[in-house]
C-alpha cells in the first residue's frame, strides 16, 4: 500500500482547505483505492461512517420486517423506496470518498453519483413523510403538488451540485456553494414540511408521541449536518490538525448518518401506527404512480450527472491533447 501524501503532491482539484496531509496518491490500480478502506488517510472516517450507517439500515429493516411480516404490497412500496433510497445514498457517498483519488475524472463521476444518491435519497424521503407521517390539516392544503415539486426538488438539488463541481474550480468561490446548498436547502424544507409541521403541533400540544420525537431528532440531527457541511470548522482554526480525524466533511456525515437513523425509526413507527390514516387517504393507484415517478426522478438524475460527465471528460482530453 502506497504511503498517503502532502497536499502540494496531488493535484489542486483533491485537495482540501485546511487538511495539509493525509492524501492517497493520485493514479494507482484500482484495488489500491478499495483496500485503502483498511488504510488510514483523511477521507476513511467519511467512507466508515456511510458504511456503518448503510449496514445499520440493512440491519434494522431486516429486524422491523420480520417482525412485522413485512411483504411487498400496495401499503408497504413507499417505506421499501425509503429504505432503499437511504441505502443507495449511503452506498454512492461512500464510494465517491473511497474512489475519488483514482483520477481527475474518477473524481467527476464519483461525485456526481454521490449527487444522484441525495436526490435519490431527497424524493424517497418525501414519499415516507408523505404518506406515512403527514397530519391532516398539512395534508388537505398540500397533497396535490407536494410529490411533483419534490421530485423537481430533486432533480434541482442533482443538477445544481453537479453543475458546481463541473463550473467552478479550486479556490472555490461564493457561487459554488450557492449552487449546491440553495437547491438542496428547497429540497429539504419542501420534503421536511410534512413532519415539521406535525412535530410543531405535537410539542405545542404536550408532545407524547414517541415517532414524533425521532422525528425532531432528525431535523436537529439535519440542521446540525448542514452546518458543517457549510462551514470548514474545527479545521480552519486548527489546520493539519484534523487531517485524518475531525475535520467538517467527517462530522457532516456523522450527523448526516445519525439524521437518517431518526428518520427510519420514526418511519417505521409511523407505519405501524397510522395504518388506517394511511388506507382512508390513499388508493393503489396513487401510490403506484408515486413510487414509479421515483424511478422516472433516478433516470432523470443519471442523464443529467451522465451529460456533466461527458462535458468533463471531453475538456480534460481537451486540456491533455
Amino acid at each position: 500500500m502506497p504511503c498517503t501524501v502532502e497536499e502540494s503532491d496531488v493535484p489542486q482539484l483533491f485537495r482540501e482547505p485546511y487538511i495539509q496531509s493525509g492524501y492517497r496518491p493520485v493514479g494507482q490500480e484500482w484495488r489500491y483505492y478499495f483496500f485503502s478502506l483498511f488504510q488510514k488517510h483523511n477521507e476513511v472516517v467519511n467512507v466508515w461512517t456511510h458504511l456503518l450507517a448503510a449496514l445499520a439500515v440493512l440491519l434494522r429493516f431486516k429486524a422491523f420486517a420480520e417482525t412485522e411480516e413485512l411483504s411487498l404490497e400496495v401499503s408497504s412500496l413507499p417505506l421499501f423506496v425509503f429504505v432503499l433510497s437511504s441505502i443507495t445514498y449511503l452506498t454512492c457517498s461512500l464510494l465517491a470518498h473511497l474512489l475519488q483519488s483514482k483520477s481527475e475524472l474518477s473524481h467527476y463521476t464519483f461525485y456526481f453519483v454521490d449527487y444522484v444518491g441525495v436526490s435519490i435519497y431527497q424524493y424517497g424521503s418525501a414519499l415516507a413523510h408523505f404518506y406515512y407521517s403527514s397530519d391532516q390539516a398539512w395534508y388537505d392544503k398540500f397533497w396535490l403538488f407536494f410529490l411533483p415539486a419534490a421530485a423537481f426538488c430533486g432533480w434541482l438539488s442533482c443538477a445544481g451540485c453537479c453543475y458546481a463541481k463541473y463550473r467552478y474550480r479550486r479556490p472555490y468561490p461564493v457561487m459554488r456553494k450557492m449552487c449546491q446548498v440553495i437547491p438542496a436547502g428547497l429540497a429539504f424544507v419542501l420534503d421536511i414540511s410534512p413532519v415539521a409541521h406535525r412535530v410543531i403541533v405535537c410539542h405545542l400540544g404536550g408532545c407524547e408521541e414517541q415517532a414524533a420525537w425521532y422525528h425532531t431528532f432528525q431535523i436537529l440531527f439535519f440542521l446540525i449536518s448542514a452546518y458543517f457541511f457549510s462551514c470548514p470548522v474545527p479545521e480552519k482554526y486548527f489546520p493539519g490538525s484534523c487531517d485524518i480525524v475531525g475535520h467538517a466533511h467527517q462530522i457532516f456525515h456523522t450527523f448526516l448518518a445519525l439524521c437518517t437513523l431518526s428518520q427510519l425509526e420514526a418511519i417505521f413507527l409511523d407505519y405501524k401506527i397510522r395504518q388506517e390514516i394511511f388506507l382512508s387517504r390513499h388508493g393503489p393507484l396513487s401510490i403506484y404512480l408515486s413510487c414509479a415517478s421515483f424511478f422516472g426522478l433516478v433516470a432523470c438524475s443519471a442523464i443529467t450527472a451522465y451529460f456533466l460527465q461527458c462535458r468533463v471528460k471531453a475538456g480534460l482530453a481537451k486540456r491533455d491533447a
